[in-house]
């Protein structure tokens, strides 16, 4: 059992910037890929959208086209500690923001492969 726990959210204005954090515990001696999702307003949780993700030792990240060279996501030497850092936020970039891992590489994992979530933290941008 893996517990994460998410930080970090809040308001800001358009062009701005926040740093998330998810800090994960427990499955001790498991290499996981840790993950960020998001869930925008009205959308259900299926529709949970992927953000980025990165595998253990932090050697591959993937992004989705939309936040790709504004979000940058990374892990902390510990490897139990997940950021992301977003820049130049736009409005359509507000959302719950989910951390979750998944045994499986970052470059093949799909959404359904990510075992344990967090509880999110809410990101809302102002135009």
């Amino acid at each position: 059992q893996v517990q994460l726990v998410e930080s970090g959210g809040g308001l800001v204005q358009a062009g701005g910037s926040l740093r998330l954090t998810c800090i994960a515990s427990g499955g001790a001696g498991r290499r996981y890929t840790m993950g960020w999702f998001r869930q925008a307003p009205g959308k259900e949780v299926n529709d949970r959208e992927f953000v980025a993700a990165i595998n253990w030792g932090g050697r591959y990240t993937r992004y989705e086209d939309s936040v790709r060279g504004r979000f940058t996501v990374s892990r902390g030497d510990a490897q139990n500690t997940l950021y992301l850092e977003m820049n130049g936020l736009k409005p359509e970039d507000t959302a719950i923001y989910y951390c979750a891992v998944t045994p499986r590489d970052s470059r093949l994992a799909a959404k359904n492969d990510y075992l344990y979530w967090g509880q999110g933290t809410q990101v809302t941008v102002a135009s």
